[in-house]
């Protein structure tokens, strides 16, 4: 009955929504019964590969709200999950190499694709405010992801960098960094960043090395420049001067090296009273050009001061004038009187002077063939290092109070710290310990102090006893009524086990005593060498003999010979005569990538003074420089150096750049540096390849400097330019 009911409905005229709705739940009925006797995989499977419209994959660094993916694991066998996996991966691929836009994140995964997408990222060189140069669009997409993309690069050697104003004209530098109260939180995150660039380089050079790597400087860049305006203007130092918004006179130095987060893309200005040649070595020891190093508080200085005496245009400095009464050369022999086993110019040559308050100790030494290094700490407001630059003694500028100091364990025959106000026993004796590392063993500490207070003098006692320093000597001048005290650092461990308080400890064997760069100071002895592989075992050759002799240690001695033979040739056959340097007008030198000190040694009967670089990231062959009768000092390059500027008359780089490859953000900022640490009228020495010297020459004219020499053969070359005194 229902049926026949049902059917003549049908027939009327309003039954065709009845026929609808039939039509409907018989397909309602028919999917329920389909999927009744279906496998679930099999439906998902089927739906998946029917999505081929889809316009955008979901890509790897999206997030998937928890519902649905509890709702897809309730449907999901183990088998079907690699399958609509491996499915989705194919058509992501499919996607990416179609072209469409990642977000800025996805460089990170796993992907080989991704891979792909952050090499070609980095291939593109973004170029600072002082340089500019036609960009790619896609460029400046990559550009405009901003800040999020640099901080999650930010131990990768990434070669896009930075290219806001803060930072490269010297005004904006104090976003860069932390203002004075703030240098420890400064200081923490650079070590981080160190220390992670230290661990990540290995791995980096080994899982790395299908990076596409650009050219060292852009051949197709022009470049601008402009003057720092920086609050210490003419003597500005980068990692050392602190551009803070603080007015008092302790911002402008950091008591830790603290570098602007972009590097400096400015040049220094020169003095406002005009800058002239230095005056020539020898007589740059009596006397300097007093407006070349002008400085408010070196004006004050030299009124309580009579070492130093302002006579027309000139600083005058008396010969045997210092700040010891009676003399320098009578506080020298009063030494060697107290201790007859020390030896200036023979078994002591190489020398580091604390604080170089006054050169003429420098001075007095180096008429006795002793090579001292002034070290010129970040407090001294006076500008007392820029001083001894100026006259030809080797200095560098560098704080000294919870990182070690720039140097390998070991070298230093003799240390000296005159008219001392060190705080050496405060904070466990740290400072006191880090001159005992770079003290070679039984090497001597020569402390000069004046109206030393009883509490402060025992303290210094009991921390020298801690760690086992015999007092050689101590006696108060009659004449310069300054207290002298000869320690000497012991020679062997024996006595270290002999100690009743093992307090400081001894360092653990894993630590390495010649780690120095951004490694901070420890409050432990590092044992004292004793097999014949390691440097500082035995006293080297008296002087000038060190020179030429090659240690037990040293693992390829013929290496270090050919290598002095190598730069013997070179400097006899070309730079002496085939240059056009007047080497009469040069003093201070500096070669940027040293390896066994050939250069230096070549040069020494030239009556100059190298500082030899090693590079952190280059082979450890400081101790061996040091060895020789040699100075000079790690450094990181992708850093601005540790002195004045207008610091040297010649600057080396032999393979440089090269060596430099991709390392370095930026690698223009090295030629700024090189710029502001010369001297106008220096001169600099490049040896590279031609795709390096080719665009490196424009570079050079940019700043006005005047090539004076190139020459090229076999894809390698040499510049020789020399910087002019233009300024923009």
């Amino acid at each position: 009955m229902a049926l026949a009911r049902f059917g003549r409905q049908v027939k009327r005229p309003y039954g065709v929504c009845v026929k609808m709705s039939a039509v409907a739940i018989m397909g309602l009925c028919f999917i329920f019964v389909w999927s009744m006797f279906s496998t679930p995989s099999t439906s998902v499977t089927v739906q998946r590969e029917s999505f081929d419209d889809i316009a955008e994959p979901v890509a790897s660094g999206t997030r998937v709200s928890k519902s649905k993916g509890n709702e897809l694991e309730k449907h999901r066998s183990s088998d079907h999950n690699k399958k609509v996996e491996s499915g989705l991966k194919k058509k992501d691929e499919k996607k990416i190499n179609g072209s469409l836009p990642l977000p800025a994140h996805e460089h990170k995964s796993g992907k080989k694709n991704d891979k792909h997408v952050s090499n070609r990222k980095k291939e593109k060189l973004k170029l600072p405010s002082g340089v500019s140069k036609e960009k790619p669009e896609h460029q400046e997409q990559e550009e405009s992801q901003g800040e999020e993309e640099e901080k999650e690069n930010e131990d990768e050697e990434v070669v896009v960098v930075d290219g806001k104003e803060e930072g490269l004209d010297g005004e904006g530098e104090e976003n860069g960094e932390r203002e004075g109260d703030g240098d420890l939180d400064e200081s923490v995150d650079q070590e981080t960043r160190e220390k992670v660039e230290n661990e990540n380089e290995g791995l980096k050079n080994e899982g790395k090395k299908r990076k596409i790597k650009g050219p060292v400087f852009d051949p197709k860049a022009h470049y601008s420049w402009k003057l720092c305006s920086t609050r210490s203007k003419h003597n500005y130092m980068p990692c050392i001067d602190v551009e803070s918004g603080f007015t008092r006179l302790q911002s402008y130095r950091h008591s830790e090296r603290s570098c602007p987060k972009a590097p400096p893309m400015c040049l220094v200005p020169l003095p406002h009273d005009g800058y002239d040649s230095p005056v020539r070595w020898p007589e740059s020891k009596l006397k300097i050009l007093y407006k070349n190093v002008a400085h408010p508080k070196l004006a004050a200085y030299m009124k309580n001061h009579n070492w130093l005496i302002e006579s027309g245009e000139h600083l005058m400095f008396p010969q045997n004038q210092s700040e010891f009464q009676g003399g320098v050369v009578h506080y020298l022999e009063s030494i060697e009187e107290m201790v007859p086993d020390i030896e200036w110019g023979k078994n002591i040559r190489v020398v580091l002077d604390v604080g170089c308050a006054d050169s003429s100790f420098v001075a007095s030494l180096l008429d006795k063939d002793v090579l001292t290094l002034s070290l010129g700490l970040k407090d001294d407001l006076v500008d007392l290092a820029q001083v001894s630059l100026e006259r030809g003694f080797a200095t560098v500028v560098s704080p000294f109070a919870r990182r070690r100091l720039p140097f390998p364990s070991g070298v230093f025959d003799a240390i000296h710290c005159g008219g001392c106000t060190m705080p050496w026993h405060s904070d466990g004796g740290k400072l006191l310990l880090e001159i005992n590392r770079i003290l070679r063993p039984g090497g001597y500490f020569i402390l000069s102090t004046k109206h030393d207070s009883i509490e402060g003098e025992e303290a210094m006692n009991t921390l020298t006893s801690s760690i086992c320093w015999n007092i050689l000597a101590h006696k108060t001048d009659d004449v310069s009524e300054v207290g002298v005290k000869i320690y000497q650092k012991p020679e062997s461990n024996d006595i270290y086990e002999l100690r009743r308080r093992k307090n400081p400890p001894l360092c653990k064997e894993h630590e390495n005593p010649d780690a120095a760069w951004y490694v901070p100071m420890k409050t432990c002895l590092h044992a004292i060498p004793s097999a014949i592989e390691q440097h500082g075992t035995e006293w080297p050759e008296e002087w000038p003999k060190r020179l030429e002799t090659y240690p037990d240690w040293l693992n390829d001695k013929q290496k270090a010979i050919d290598d002095d033979k190598h730069w013997k040739d070179i400097v006899e056959k070309s730079y002496l005569t085939g240059m056009g340097i007047d080497w009469s007008t040069i003093r201070n030198v500096m070669d940027m990538k040293a390896i066994y000190g050939g250069f230096a040694a070549a040069l020494l009967q030239q009556k100059i003074w190298v500082m030899n670089v090693v590079p952190v990231h280059a082979p450890d062959t400081l101790p061996f420089i040091f060895e020789r009768g040699l100075v000079g000092i790690y450094h990181d390059w992708c850093e601005p150096f540790g002195t004045y500027p207008r610091s040297y008359d010649l600057l080396h780089a032999d393979h440089f750049f090269s060596r430099l490859k991709n390392r370095c953000k930026q690698p223009v900022s090295i030629v700024v540096e090189m710029d502001r640490i010369l001297r106008p009228g220096g001169w600099v020495i490049v040896r590279d390849k031609v795709e390096i010297l080719d665009p490196l020459e424009g570079i050079l004219g940019s700043l006005h400097w005047e090539i004076r020499l190139t020459y090229s053969q076999n894809k390698e070359g040499i510049i020789c330019a020399q910087k002019t005194i233009w300024r923009p």
